[in-house]
């Protein structure tokens, strides 16, 4: 994406509606073989410069934490949510995923008037949302939310790296890496592991 303008387009037209609380809602966490799916809600205050705004996938990791700093001094709020593996089985990926994503709406103190939904299916909540395909790489708020979710995912695999650091959890972040598979293959799966995922049951 472009200019600012460009990347406040969606949230633009709904402050044109009457809408001025507008939450971007994303999660990162689909395709590991380890580890929970991790959400973020953010709240940003307006037309907000933020250097290097964009999907979290395409922002270096230093540069990526960095943003989720700035991020979080200059929301008007936003909020973590996460399903556990336990639930990702249960639920599988896909539902897994939304209620993840539902978690963090309902995390934020400020109540949203208005969501931005990465992806093609709406959150099973009572407020007026818009989901956009790749919204991620379109839209600054649910650019926002994709930061944090990554940050805060990639933090929570470092701390599992310590619980179960044959698995070098730290590098791979539980992604189907060789390295991961090479892992897999010699200690078999741990209880951080979805064991309904192919490449790993």
């Amino acid at each position: 994406m472009g200019c600012l303008e460009d990347w406040f387009r969606y949230e633009e037209e709904l402050y044109a509606r009457g809408y001025s609380l507008v939450a971007g809602v994303d999660e990162a966490g689909r395709g590991p073989l380890a580890g929970p799916v991790v959400a973020a809600a953010v709240i940003l205050p307006g037309r907000v410069f933020l250097s290097g705004l964009n999907d979290s996938k395409k922002i270096p990791p230093g540069r990526r934490e960095e943003l989720a700093h700035q991020i979080k001094q200059v929301a008007l709020d936003w909020a973590i949510g996460l399903s556990t593996v336990k639930e990702i089985e249960l639920l599988n990926i896909h539902y897994a995923s939304l209620l993840a994503m539902r978690r963090a709406v309902l995390g934020l103190k400020v109540v949203p008037e208005f969501l931005l939904v990465d992806g093609r299916f709406y959150l099973e909540l009572s407020l007026p949302q818009r989901a956009l395909v790749g919204g991620d790489a379109s839209c600054a708020s649910i650019a926002a939310a994709s930061i944090l979710a990554k940050v805060a995912r990639d933090q929570l695999m470092r701390i599992c790296h310590h619980l179960y650091p044959q698995y070098g959890f730290d590098h791979h972040k539980g992604y189907p890496t060789v390295e991961h598979r090479q892992a897999l293959a010699r200690w078999g799966p741990c209880p951080l592991h979805r064991l309904t995922f192919r490449g790993v049951k």
